[in-house]
């Protein structure tokens, strides 16, 4: 069993904490779809440039996008291509939750 160090468990929270914002899933789950301009996030996202831009520097920080330069506009993309399994696994443990919740609401 390999040991992972200290530094590893905080990057990985580093990471997770840049997942938890609902605004940030947003964007990802678009990002993964097609690239998209902060223009484009801003309207989805229904939040300021300023807000969205923020946003995107703390995702861009943990490597999660990157941007590239099209004429004077940034147009931004994912860079894991491994988020329909982390969202699917999101999606399963709602599910579990739901039929938790259901089932003690039933029993009232």
């Amino acid at each position: 069993m390999k040991i992972k160090t200290r530094q590893r468990y905080e990057a990985r929270a580093k990471i997770a904490k840049a997942l938890a914002h609902p605004s940030r899933l947003m964007i990802l789950d678009a990002l993964q779809q097609q690239e998209l301009c902060v223009c484009e996030l801003t309207e989805l996202v229904g939040s300021d440039q300023s807000t969205v831009s923020k946003h995107l520097a703390v995702l861009k920080n943990t490597g999660l996008v990157e941007d590239r330069k099209e004429g004077s506009m940034s147009v931004y993309h994912n860079t894991c291509q491994c988020l329909d399994g982390f969202f699917g696994c999101m999606e399963s443990v709602l599910k579990a939750n739901f039929k938790t919740q259901a089932k003690l609401v039933a029993s009232l």
